[in-house]
């Protein structure tokens, strides 16, 4: 609102400076008319006293004064007529225009500085009420001041009400004022040619006419207009006065925990040294994944933190009420930031949780956020530690754009029970211990539960017949209890997922997933160190998620030191689509079956792309979008 008011506060100073300019120009008009008005009388004079020169040359100069007789005559009419011109030009050209000036500009001017002022008691009591502490024995403090908040508001509300009413009445005035006086200065001069241009008269007669229509419709609609805004202003005071006070439905207050988008006034606390603080109340907006800041008097807002990922929580800070604070996905503390009520506090939560798990990105962001909302707790039903989890806890809101088609429950709660153990621990991130990372910097080859090494401890990358890298991100681990069917994966998805939300989980570890014909390797793309490590022939299940394309899992198979053998689904998010990468490990699956008949391996990969290097890359396409017809290369790749 401000920001448009600005727009009408820069137009409304043009057309003050405009209109001083218009009423000098037609102020020189009607100075000109009174000089022509001085000019005619003493011509008229002039013209007289030729007869009392006494020239002593003067016979046979009477028909010369006669002559100039007349013509004075003719110019003290014509004196006349420029006389009433500059009348008429004083009363329907200057005039107007003078009115229009110190009436309705100066109205204007008088009403913003109201409103200023009206809108500096506001924020000096929004101030005195931010800093309103938490003890109860100050509620007599409390109260008063926050009656003092409400006059404050109503009296700002009435002064810009106001004040817009006079800002929109003066785009219709201001276009009569302009058409107004020069109304007058035509009828003026066609009154003044009526004697000797009755002709002229004619032609401007139909133009005068239908400009006055114009004026006149005009004024019609100035009239209706403000009897609207008269009862528009009218019904929006007409509202009981516990609106204007903050905090005013404390008690139970109705908080819409589906939010995608947030608006409204802040308190951003700012450090000004090692133990001061100071707070400053700025409008804050969101925009698609990020928190905007638009300073007063900003035609634009700026960039303050980018919610992708990142977490938000309640803080108390400085003796402050409805704090909270936003951290970075990388666990960095973010900024720190105060709502003025209870129900602002819990909805900018809300919206900051929606926007980190990325729901504004999906085809319909509110029903998946209300979807997420309702069955965040109820997807972890068959998980006993969960559900104990779930009656301490509010739910909230699902992780990332990828979290917003929850797993549905494909099996009923005892056919769960027999693929996952219920209570069965989940791990969320593949991490690097530090005595392993002592071990490496020794130089000795370090072990840990994912296999994880330098890529020049697996030699046969240089040697494979299949290279596939793909971006992944990993969401979990977990055990399970058999690999017959690749429902295993979908629940291990579904309560990998349900743990996140209910844990309040964001963050993800990315790595490079490379599919090769022995082995399929999780990389950091940081380091280039090998994170994980699985032979295609330990994978024994993989699948993508029938519902979000973008989710795959597998079940991997691991001997144990006691003789038996342990069943571990993993599950990720990767940037293209999981059948892409079921696609490639089936593929290396087919290799290492195929490796014993070489015909069989030839025959292979001859339906395989071969690169400039001899390697054989899988395109980012479906497996149908090949259809097995001999190529331009066919025969190069058979001699090869």
């Amino acid at each position: 609102t401000r920001s448009l008011l600005s727009v009408f506060e820069e137009d409304a100073g043009t057309l003050t400076d405009y209109t001083n300019q218009l009423l000098q120009a037609m102020q020189r008009v009607y100075g000109a008319q009174n000089e022509m008005c001085l000019a005619t009388q003493q011509l008229s004079k002039q013209l007289l006293a030729y007869e009392k020169q006494n020239f002593a040359l003067g016979k046979g100069d009477e028909e010369v004064i006669s002559t100039l007789h007349y013509f004075s005559k003719v110019v003290d009419e014509l004196n006349i007529l420029h006389t009433a011109l500059a009348k008429q030009l004083a009363d329907t050209m200057v005039l107007p225009i003078i009115q229009f000036r110190e009436k309705d500009l100066t109205e204007v001017s008088t009403l913003k500085d109201l409103f200023g002022l009206a809108s500096n008691e506001h924020d000096l009591s929004m101030a005195k009420y931010s800093r309103l502490p938490k003890k109860k024995e100050n509620e007599k403090v409390k109260t008063d001041v926050v009656k003092e908040v409400a006059a404050a508001r109503r009296k700002q509300h009435l002064s810009s009400l106001q004040y817009y009413c006079a800002l929109n009445a003066l785009q219709y005035r201001k276009r009569v004022a302009m058409m107004e006086p020069m109304i007058g200065f035509a009828h003026g001069q066609i009154n003044f040619f009526k004697k000797g241009a009755e002709m002229f008269s004619q032609n401007m007669d139909s133009f005068l006419s239908s400009v006055a229509d114009m004026v006149q419709s005009i004024q019609v609609e100035l009239e209706a207009e403000a009897e609207k805004m008269r009862v528009s202003q009218q019904e929006l005071l007409s509202v009981e006065e516990t609106v204007y006070a903050p905090d005013f439905d404390v008690a139970a207050p109705q908080i819409n925990r589906n939010l995608i988008q947030k608006a409204g006034y802040l308190n951003l606390r700012n450090k000004t040294g090692l133990v001061t603080t100071t707070w400053e109340r700025l409008y804050f907006f969101t925009q698609g994944g990020n928190l905007m800041c638009q300073p007063r008097g900003a035609v634009a807002g700026g960039l303050i933190q980018d919610l992708d990922n990142c977490s938000v929580m309640a803080v108390d800070c400085e003796d402050r009420r409805y704090c909270f604070q936003i951290t970075t996905p990388n666990g960095k503390s973010g900024i720190i930031l105060q709502a003025e009520s209870k129900k602002e506090n819990e909805e900018w939560i809300c919206a900051i949780n929606n926007i980190s798990r990325q729901i504004y990105l999906t085809d319909n962001p509110e029903a998946v956020a209300i979807k997420l909302n309702q069955t965040a707790l109820q997807a972890v039903t068959p998980i006993t530690s969960l559900g104990k989890k779930q009656e301490s806890s509010c739910p909230r809101n699902a992780e990332t754009e990828d979290d917003k088609i929850v797993p549905q429950a494909a099996v009923r709660a005892n056919d769960a029970e027999e693929l996952i153990a219920p209570g069965t621990p989940i791990q969320f991130d593949i991490v690097l211990p530090a005595t392993e990372f002592l071990d490496q910097n020794r130089g000795s080859r370090r072990i840990n539960p994912f296999g994880e090494t330098e890529d020049e401890t697996f030699p046969e990358a240089e040697d494979s017949l299949l290279q596939q890298m793909f971006v992944v991100r990993f969401l979990g681990s977990m055990a399970v209890k058999t690999d017959n069917t690749t429902e295993v994966i979908y629940e291990a998805m579904r309560q990998v997922l349900a743990a996140r939300a209910i844990h309040n989980i964001f963050r993800m570890t990315e790595s490079h997933l490379m599919v090769t014909s022995q082995t399929l390797r999780l990389i950091d793309p940081q380091t280039q160190v090998t994170r994980a490590n699985f032979e295609l022939t330990s994978i024994t299940q993989f699948a993508a998620h029938q519902e979000n394309k973008r989710l795959v899992g597998f079940v991997v198979r691991t001997p144990e030191s006691t003789g038996g053998q342990s069943l571990s689904t993993y599950v990720f998010e990767s940037n293209s689509e999981g059948e892409k990468i079921c696609y490639a490990i089936n593929l290396g699956k087919e290799i290492i079956e195929v490796q014993k008949d070489p015909e069989a391996l030839a025959q292979l990969m001859l339906s395989i792309p071969l690169t400039n290097d001899g390697k054989y890359v899988l395109l980012n396409s479906q497996p149908d979008d090949h259809d097995g017809s001999p190529s331009e290369n066919r025969g190069a790749e058979s001699e090869a």
